[in-house]
């Protein structure tokens, strides 16, 4: 799948596509079932699949307070929508000065122009351009005009299917990992680069690999039993995690912790995949490191019961 990141990488060669718009968080099997559609029209079309979505998703920069937690960073939605075989990923960037285009600008300098879209499948809740003018009765009245088809996702959904990127967040707040697996159709999974940190863990003996979420909010906060895959696929670990801010040590950051179990090795920089297989508690703040310590060790010894 080919990425291209900014409108300014659009080349003539980008020119004439299906595409769909729209935030794909998690790509679940309804996205999942908008995005065989898709691959299907442009296959009798003769011309690519395309997927364009917006970094930051534009809530994050409206209304952060109110925007859901993500379930997948850019890159995990980039792998995710690999995966499901679209054959280009337009990621663009998104900002007050991109929001604030009028809407037939975007539609006839991007997806004409630039694009060359021939058919378009969006959501009819889709708003865009100054002041959210644009909107999906525009989209269809322009694609008339400017000859392309626009076909709302809903027609594309699997209806018997209830699956929602909320629904899946509640799963996961649960932890409820079976639901979110049945919703996602695969496990939920966070990717990262392990980083240095502050080797608190190293002071009470449980060494941890830290990798940044990249993301606005996290929707899983706590204690958890994962598997964590490292460089290789098939070098899996067990181990267990810490989502959260680290009350006891006064930090301020949501961060992904994790501790492997029987390892012994530098992952600096090596890219990471961690499952959450079970949820062994909230988090909580510590009269002490010493406290902390003992936690932890209940912690490992209930998570190598559940992941042996």
């Amino acid at each position: 799948m080919e990425l291209i990141r900014g409108i300014h990488n659009l080349r003539s060669e980008h020119h004439g596509c299906v595409l769909t718009i729209g935030n794909f968080d998690g790509v679940h099997l309804g996205h999942q079932a908008v995005l065989a559609q898709v691959k299907a029209k442009a296959s009798a079309l003769g011309v690519p699949a395309a997927v364009m979505t917006f970094e930051p998703q534009p809530q994050e920069i409206f209304q952060p307070e109110k925007a859901p937690a993500r379930l997948t960073n850019w890159r995990e939605k980039y792998l995710a929508l690999r995966d499901e075989a679209i054959d280009r990923h337009v990621v663009i960037e998104f900002n007050r000065k991109f929001a604030s285009q009028p809407p037939i600008e975007f539609i006839e300098n991007v997806l004409v122009e630039k694009l060359g879209v021939k058919f378009l499948v969006v959501g009819d809740d889709f708003r865009f351009g100054y002041k959210r003018e644009g909107d999906f009765a525009l989209l269809q009245r322009e694609g008339k005009r400017l000859g392309f088809e626009v076909v709302d996702t809903r027609s594309y959904r699997q209806q018997q299917q209830r699956v929602s990127s909320t629904a899946i967040r509640a799963a996961l707040a649960e932890g409820d990992f079976e639901r979110a697996e049945s919703m996602l159709g695969r496990p939920y999974q966070m990717m990262g680069k392990v980083v240095h940190g502050r080797k608190n863990g190293r002071t009470i003996g449980f060494p941890t690999a830290n990798i940044p979420l990249k993301r606005l909010k996290s929707p899983l906060h706590g204690v958890f039993a994962v598997k964590i895959n490292v460089g290789r696929a098939e070098d899996t670990y067990h181990g267990v995690a810490n989502l959260g801010t680290r009350p006891t040590l006064n930090g301020d950051e949501v961060q992904l912790e994790v501790h492997l179990f029987d390892f012994s090795g530098n992952l600096y920089g090596q890219h990471a995949t961690v499952t959450p297989v079970a949820k062994l508690r909230s988090e909580q703040r510590f009269a002490s490191l010493e406290h902390l310590k003992q936690q932890i060790e209940k912690d490992a010894a209930r998570a190598r019961v559940l992941l042996s």
